[in-house]
């Protein structure tokens, strides 16, 4: 990090002195890192900071290296930053996220100033979780759509999700199933076209979740792919993420039921009809799930979410179009 940034952070925590403390991880394909710093003098012990830096060379894991791809991750990185300054303020301690207290950039590089979570009461990372647990992510979606629910994204994507059609014309034309790929474009605007658009996280898998000690509540973070779109490309996301296949199948009416339980609660002081948007949004789960399904398949052909549930969702949903 140069002296500037330096500076930057230590004007947003009104430190003296920040010394690393940890390389939490390293951002995808090598465009910079995500550490923890110490403070002194500062009512904050610790920060985090997002610092973006251009590589020299891009370098994939899985060899998707192209102008597409750079300058989706570019973008992804201007958004997530208008995102914490505009828009992060509208959520409240329900769909908890790291408050954010400075952004700076200059050439190719950016930084993210952000509470430090772990500090905020939300220490655990989990490889794998409960049903409760899940349950806990699962309402912290349903508050954060509630929350922007009708919103126009401004400053965001225009279509969130890091899988929207759109911005993976590569994974598309690689493809080899070919009634998924003929139907991909009747999939996306069936999602478009529901008249109840919200903001998507984009990304909610479970590595995005950070956990209270003892599970029930969570924290989200990585607001990179966040924009318009319907909150069930969220859901079927984040559930394919942490379950496998035969789980997938026999609780899916449960986490469904779930999330709009909490949904409708969060608001139910809104003037919206909720029996109409639950009815519509049920309707797109599958559709929600085939949509991603799309893009996995082209992306990694071999990857563990394609799977028998996931194939039979996807002509269903292929055969109603």
């Amino acid at each position: 990090m140069n002296d500037q940034f330096q500076e930057t952070v230590l004007k947003a925590t009104a430190a003296n002195k920040m010394t690393q403390i940890e390389v939490i991880q390293e951002l995808w394909s090598g465009y910079g890192v995500i550490a923890r710093f110490a403070l002194e003098n500062s009512d904050h012990a610790t920060v985090i900071v997002k610092h973006i830096a251009l590589p020299a060379a891009s370098n994939h894991p899985r060899g998707w290296n192209s102008d597409i791809s750079h300058n989706r991750k570019m973008k992804s990185y201007e958004v997530e930053s208008h995102w914490y300054q505009q828009w992060s303020k509208r959520c409240d301690e329900r769909a908890c996220l790291p408050k954010c207290l400075g952004v700076a950039s200059q050439k190719n590089e950016r930084l993210i100033i952000l509470e430090d979570l772990d500090a905020a009461g939300f220490p655990l990372r989990k490889n794998s979780v409960s049903i409760n647990e899940l349950k806990s992510c699962i309402a912290w979606l349903a508050h954060f759509h509630a929350s922007y629910l009708g919103e126009k994204p401004s400053g965001l994507w225009e279509t969130g999700t890091y899988w929207h059609l759109d911005t993976r014309p590569d994974e598309l034309k690689a493809l080899d199933d070919l009634p998924l790929r003929a139907a991909a474009a009747a999939i996306d605007q069936q999602l478009k076209a529901s008249p109840y658009q919200t903001f998507v996280h984009g990304d909610a898998k479970l590595a995005n979740f950070c956990f209270s000690k003892d599970g029930t509540a969570v924290a989200a973070v990585d607001f990179q792919y966040v924009g318009g779109g319907c909150g069930m490309k969220d859901l079927a996301y984040l559930i394919g993420s942490c379950l496998y296949e035969e789980d997938c199948e026999a609780r899916e009416a449960e986490l469904l039921d779930h999330y709009f339980l909490t949904l409708c609660l969060a608001l139910k002081d809104k003037k919206v009809d909720l029996d109409a948007l639950e009815k519509d949004w049920r309707s797109l789960f599958p559709v929600a799930w085939t949509d991603f399904h799309r893009f996995i398949k082209g992306w990694s052909p071999g990857h563990w979410k394609i799977n028998g549930y996931s194939e039979r969702i996807s002509k269903e949903v292929i055969a109603s179009l």
